[in-house]
């Protein structure tokens, strides 16, 4: 489920402590990122009252971010993520406002942990796993078999019921998602019937994995389209008309 993230304007500015995160898959030990504008690096925010860009730089004895607004000597501060984070206390509001209102940076290199926002996440994914662990609860065992087989492969033959079902619970807890994607898509417990066909002598793939045939004569079923899956392709097969007759057939065999 994709993330929003929570627009911050200064209207709605809040007093507190706040913590910002690095993102993206690198978290250097240290990252600096622009503290002030310069040439090399534009550190401009647009004033729509004004119609003007307004030149920002973070100055430690300053309560302003804009450079216009500073008064006096400034003591420029270096804005410094350590270990992907940088926490910073409700009372440098200079930088915090940078951080959260006016730099180009944000939502692109770092982003600001929203607290709120945080705990509907953690309340969306608990729903989820409650659902997930719940289905799982009262899943029959073929279908519990089908969606272990995707993660576990051949092995799921040799397990009990018991051990089958205890992993399924495991598996939904641990990805919930997941679990709950494969439960809802007819195509893996289809999927799961061909490679049961399979292991009980009923058809046979190829070699080359182009061909399942009749394990008895050798007669072909289906040619295994390029670049496909055997027992996916297999699975489709099973939804048409002439793949309906041979599931069937195939149902027989194994009951």
């Amino acid at each position: 489920m994709a993330k929003k993230e929570k627009t911050i304007s200064a209207s709605s500015w809040d007093l507190k402590d706040r913590t910002y995160i690095l993102t993206g898959p690198n978290s250097p030990l240290t990252y600096k990122i622009p503290s002030k504008h310069t040439t090399r690096h534009a550190l401009l925010w647009y004033d729509e009252k004004t119609q003007e860009q307004r030149e920002i730089r973070y100055a430690t004895n300053q309560n302003s971010p804009f450079k216009d607004e500073q008064k006096g000597e400034a003591t420029l501060g270096h804005i410094v993520f350590r270990e992907g984070s940088l926490y910073v206390k409700k009372e440098n509001q200079a930088l915090q406002k940078i951080l959260s209102l006016y730099h180009p940076l944000k939502n692109k290199r770092y982003k600001e942990l929203d607290e709120v926002v945080i705990a509907q996440d953690e309340l969306v994914d608990l729903e989820l796993e409650i659902d997930a662990l719940n289905m799982a609860r009262n899943i029959d065992i073929d279908q519990a078999e089908a969606i272990l087989r995707v993660e576990m492969g051949s092995k799921v033959s040799e397990m009990s019921s018991k051990e089958i079902k205890r992993d399924l619970l495991m598996f939904a807890k641990k990805n919930a998602k997941l679990f709950l994607d494969l439960a809802n898509d007819e195509n893996v417990q289809l999927r799961n019937f061909a490679i049961k066909a399979t292991e009980a002598g009923i058809i046979k793939l190829s070699s080359d994995q182009r061909t399942f045939m009749w394990a008895s004569n050798g007669k072909k079923l289906m040619t295994v389209p390029f670049d496909e899956h055997p027992y996916s392709a297999m699975a489709q097969f099973f939804k048409t008309d002439e793949g309906l007759e041979i599931f069937k057939s195939i149902e027989k065999k194994l009951s």
